[in-house]
Order: C-alpha cells, then sequence, then structure tokens
C-alpha cells in the first residue's frame, strides 16, 4: 500500500470515527426522553400495551422504509443475529422499563441505566470482537462514577433494591446485548435496516401481545399520554435508532456507546421538564465531567480481532467494508433504485 493511500484510508476511518460520534450523540439525545414518555405513557395506559404496542407502530413505519427503500432480505446468519437485537431493544428493554415505571420515577429509572455504557462495552467485546485500550476502560468508569455520585448526592437513590430495580437491570443487561449485535450487525445493512428488519421479525410477536393487552385493558387516555406513546413509537423505537445503530457501525460500539454516559443526565433535565422534578445546578458540572470522559474516550482506538490479518495488515476485504460503511448507505439517504 502506498503513502497516499495509506492517508486516504486513515482520513477515512477519523471521518468514519467524527460521522459515528455525531450521529450516536443524535441517538442519545432521541433515547434519553424514553424514561420520561414511558413514566408518562403508564400511568394511563397498560404497561403491556405501552412496550409492545409502540413495537407494533414502529413496524409499521419499519415496513412502509424498506418497501419504499427496496431493501433486500437478509441471509440467514443475519436473521439469527436479528432475533438477538429483537430481544433486546424491541421487546426486553421496552417491556421491563415500562414495568419498572408503573412503580418508580423516570429519574430513579436514570440511576440504573448508568451502567448501560458499561454494559454495551462488555458486549462489544463479547459479540463485534472489539478490543478497548486500558484508557477506555479508565475514563467509561470515570464517567460512570460521576454520574453515580450526581445522582446518589442529589437523593435520587434510596432504599433498597425493588422489584422495580430488578427490572431495570434487566432492561440494562438485555438493551446492551441488542445494542452491540445491532451495531456489529449494522456494519452489513447499514442502521436503518437493522432495526426496521428486527421490529418486522418482532411483529407476530408484539402484534399478538397488544391485541391481547388491549383486550384485557382497552387503551383509554388523554393527548398527553398519546403524545408520549407517539414519541415512543416513532422516535424512541424507529427513527432513534437510524442514527444510533449507524453511528456504532461507524465509531465503534464500546467508544460511541459511552455516549450514553450523558444520557442519564438529559433524562432529568427532560423528567424536570415534563414531569416537574427539580434540577440542581450540579447536573451542569457533571455533564461536564462526563463530557471530559467522552473526549479521552474518543482519543483512544478501539481494535477490531477482525480488522487486522495475523501479519498486522489490513485484513481481505475490510478495506472495502469500511468504505461501505463509511458511505452509511448514504447516512441512511441512499435509495435503491
Amino acid at each position: 500500500m502506498t503513502s497516499k493511500s495509506s492517508a486516504t484510508d486513515a482520513t477515512t476511518v477519523t471521518a468514519d470515527r467524527v460521522l459515528g460520534l455525531a450521529l450516536g450523540a443524535l441517538g442519545v439525545l432521541a433515547f434519553s426522553m424514553s424514561l420520561p414518555a414511558t413514566r408518562v405513557a403508564v400511568q394511563q395506559l397498560d404497561p403491556w400495551f405501552v412496550a409492545f404496542g409502540r413495537a407494533v407502530g414502529a413496524a409499521l413505519l419499519a415496513g412502509a422504509y424498506l418497501r419504499f427503500t427496496r431493501s433486500p432480505r437478509p441471509t440467514r446468519s443475519q436473521w439469527r443475529r436479528l432475533s438477538v437485537v429483537a430481544l433486546g431493544v424491541v421487546v426486553g428493554f421496552p417491556l421491563f422499563t415500562s414495568l419498572a415505571l408503573t412503580t418508580q420515577t423516570s429519574a430513579h429509572g436514570a440511576v440504573v441505566i448508568t451502567v448501560l455504557p458499561a454494559m454495551t462495552a462488555v458486549f462489544a467485546v463479547l459479540r463485534a470482537g472489539e478490543r478497548p485500550p486500558l484508557l477506555f476502560w479508565v475514563a467509561s468508569l470515570g464517567g460512570l462514577l460521576a454520574v453515580l455520585a450526581f445522582l446518589i448526592t442529589s437523593g435520587t437513590v434510596h432504599g433498597a433494591l425493588s422489584a422495580a430495580d430488578l427490572f431495570l437491570l434487566a432492561a440494562v443487561v438485555l438493551c446492551g446485548l441488542g445494542y452491540a449485535e445491532g451495531g456489529a450487525l449494522a456494519r452489513e445493512l447499514g442502521g436503518a435496516r437493522t432495526i426496521c428488519w428486527a421490529l418486522l421479525l418482532s411483529l407476530p410477536v408484539t402484534l399478538l401481545i397488544t391485541l391481547v393487552a388491549a383486550a384485557a385493558h382497552p387503551p383509554r387516555a388523554d393527548a398527553v399520554a398519546w403524545s408520549a406513546f407517539g414519541y415512543l413509537t416513532a422516535i424512541s423505537m424507529f427513527l432513534g435508532f437510524f442514527a444510533w445503530y449507524t453511528g456504532l457501525a461507524l465509531g465503534g460500539i464500546a467508544q460511541v456507546g459511552q455516549i450514553q454516559l450523558a444520557q442519564p443526565v438529559l433524562t432529568l433535565l427532560w423528567s424536570a421538564l415534563l414531569l416537574a422534578e427539580t434540577v440542581t445546578p450540579a447536573s451542569i458540572v457533571v455533564a461536564l465531567v462526563v463530557l471530559t470522559c467522552v473526549v479521552l474516550i474518543q482519543r483512544t482506538r478501539t481494535v477490531r480481532t477482525t480488522d487486522r490479518s495475523p501479519t498486522g495488515s489490513a485484513a481481505p476485504g475490510d478495506q472495502g467494508a469500511r468504505i461501505g460503511v463509511g458511505a452509511v448507505d448514504g447516512i441512511e439517504a441512499h435509495i435503491s433504485n
């Protein structure tokens, strides 16, 4: 490889990481309102209806997108991996957070969700073959401790471990798995198609449970609750993943996943706006600490086990894959003819 081609490849990788970071931040912004919106929705709507009904609505949007873009069907191995994505982000996280937030506040939920970036990084190692360096783990731990310290000292954490906490922990584990698997699969399918196919794969289950929940507890709510449900359907379950999975694929699952360290603080801000909860000035300090940790994380270089051949040169096909991902399917705007 000539020095010119090496420089071009390095520039592409850097541009991909920057774009991945930006898209990941956009995804986190979209997800940061998920817990407050869920809390609002489950006050009037059945939690099972909220968890699975939004997946049904998002699946209808996904079907329209896939039909419009004439997307090819996934391969057999991709279908198996999509089932893992569906288990984590379509079924597991929405269900367990909906059950938890019937009795807990969204601010309390933000405490447990703080461990989600670390869980995503763990699954990035197990499922996506990424190997973050020591500085990555140190900076990640620093951001995690900063957010936890803020939430504890602000009085958000109190009392013993409850059933709601167990639900939230289950949601975090399944979501971390779904994020890592989806981010890895998005390198092949693209972020938009990954979540769209996962939603359609889940549709037989989500539709059945939605109909049963609606029959048992007919959905009746005011405009505010339905607006929250609409946000969960269109943004949290659908459009947010367009940016999130593409960002994970471009910038690295473990690294981009750490942007979620800012999500608990954002969630508290949304909780204050939507639910009239008090936000202290300390949140600003914590946000700056978290931002510093995220910057440190982005200065590290995560290596994928598939990135290099045993000789240390780029593995065959990796450059083409990087270019394909770098296009991000035209930033998910490339429409197949």
